[in-house]
């Protein structure tokens, strides 16, 4: 059993570097060539199959939420190792910067460039970033208000939250400088704004409207 669970391991850790790999090379294709490149011709520089190209990836499209997958995962982990007894947007800023960090950047260059020059893929790019970031995130701030995810304060920072990483990205990408120390930047700005202690902001949960049925 234990051979076995090694062996399932290797596999996965095999699998998760050609993931890399492939993402690597598509974004320098995508990059130089556009999105109209084929897969036929991203799998001919990676020097793979067509076929093994699909193993990974069941679109082109599919690359660009390799990004997203990762640093929703490693923001996942970051904020599970924060203090509980930290304000939580502090936790939130600290984890943030700390998975940032630890990012390719040139990486990040090159899929901000294929997303911002292909409005076809913009659609998907933010729905994962919904359904991926932005729900690890409310989890979080739920988890720590002892609220549910989906009541409106969680959902609210998370979106809030959302739109401070979005701008501060944009601005790293034109500006240039450290892009943790950007978002980093960005989240104490909101931090500052909403406050430290979370029994001063909204109640989650506000009793609902009777209807006037006279």
């Amino acid at each position: 059993m234990a051979g076995e669970s090694l062996a399932q391991q290797l596999r996965e850790k095999r699998s998760e570097m050609m993931v890399l790999e492939l993402e690597a090379v598509a974004l320098r294709c995508f990059e130089r060539r556009g999105f109209d490149i084929t897969v036929d011709e991203i799998a001919s520089t990676a020097q793979i199959s067509v076929r093994t190209f699909y193993r990974y990836f069941p679109a082109k499209e599919d690359v660009l939420q390799v990004r997203i997958d990762r640093r929703s995962e490693n923001l996942r982990l970051a904020l599970a190792a924060r203090p509980d007894d930290e304000a939580p947007l502090q936790s939130l800023r600290l984890a943030l910067a700390a998975v940032v960090a630890e990012e390719d950047t040139e990486l990040v260059r090159q899929w901000t460039v294929v997303v911002a020059a292909t409005p076809s893929t913009i659609r998907g790019v933010l729905g994962g970033i919904q359904l991926k970031s932005h729900r690890v995130i409310a989890d979080f701030f739920a988890t720590r208000l002892g609220v549910a995810s989906d009541s409106l304060v969680p959902v609210m920072l998370a979106a809030a939250v959302g739109g401070v990483i979005q701008a501060a990205q944009t601005q790293w990408f034109f500006q240039g400088g450290d892009l943790a120390t950007a978002i980093s930047d960005g989240l104490g700005v909101l931090e500052r704004g909403i406050g430290t202690d979370p029994k001063a902001w909204p109640a989650t949960e506000r009793p609902k409207r009777r209807r006037n049925t006279n």
